[in-house]
């Protein structure tokens, strides 16, 4: 009789038990369909110690990262990459964050970077030259001839001509053939990051950009400019052999993508 009451309690368990988990793996199934902060906050608050609450805790955490990470890419300030960063050291877009801070500690543009396309330099005054009035070459009026003697006929006289004035004239330019081939085959370069750890830091964002955005860099070969400051030796990276139209018109094209870029005049070593 005890023995049948033993076994009849072990019957009652297990059937508690196997309800207990089918109803868990349903709401598991329920929250991954779900799949949103809220609802693997639930399921973890409902069940703290289940058989799925490690993976529900580590896709909440993936979620909170997405969700800050696309936060500070809508801000796009160093504030915000380093407020990401703070938060997540180790999260899954930590090193994209590093390199837009230090694209955003890139030095200015150097000295040599293009001026607005279709603007011209102002050609210098012309002055007059020495003794000029600022006439022209109009016919100045003739000095009236003296008073005639009476009874004798006035002397015929020529209108004098106004001595010619000095005009100046704008200084030419001397045109300088390697200058111009040089600028023909492309003498502008985009700068797409500064890096302090290294040249292999920039060689690897760049194979990372051209996995990002294979039509804007298509042909386009980069190149690691190191540069001594005071903090230490910074690493370009660069891509060369472009016209300054080509220049500008993929650098608009990543900052509308949200990809930081500065135009800059290819650095020759």
């Amino acid at each position: 009789m005890l023995r049948k009451k033993f076994v009849l309690a072990c019957c009652i368990t297990l059937a508690i038990g196997l309800c207990g988990c089918s109803r868990q793996q349903s709401d598991w199934q329920k929250t991954r369909e779900a799949n949103t902060p809220e609802a693997y906050e639930l399921f973890v608050k409902k069940y703290p110690s289940g058989e799925f609450t490690p993976q529900a805790q580590a896709r909440l955490k993936e979620l909170y990262d997405d969700r800050d990470w696309q936060k500070a890419r809508d801000a796009d300030t160093p504030e915000a990459y380093q407020a990401y960063l703070n938060q997540y050291p180790d999260g899954q877009s930590a090193t994209e964050a590093r390199n837009r801070l230090e694209n955003f500690s890139m030095a200015q543009s150097p000295a040599g970077t293009p001026s607005a396309p279709g603007a011209a330099p102002e050609a210098p005054a012309a002055t007059a030259g020495a003794g000029s009035t600022g006439s022209t070459d109009e016919e100045t009026p003739p000095t009236p001839p003296p008073a005639a003697k009476s009874g004798t006929a006035p002397p015929p006289y020529a209108p004098r001509k106004a001595p010619p004035v000095a005009v100046a004239t704008a200084p030419t330019h001397t045109h300088h053939p390697a200058s111009a081939a040089r600028e023909a085959a492309g003498d502008y370069a985009l700068q797409l990051g500064a890096f302090r750890s290294g040249s292999a830091a920039a060689n690897k964002r760049w194979e990372h950009l051209q996995k990002e955005y294979p039509h804007l860099l298509a042909g386009l070969d980069s190149k690691v400019v190191p540069k001594k400051t005071a903090s230490g030796t910074l690493y370009k990276l660069q891509t060369a052999g472009l016209t300054e139209s080509q220049a500008r018109k993929i650098c608009k094209d990543l900052k509308a993508k949200s990809q930081p870029c500065i135009i800059v005049r290819a650095e020759r070593g």
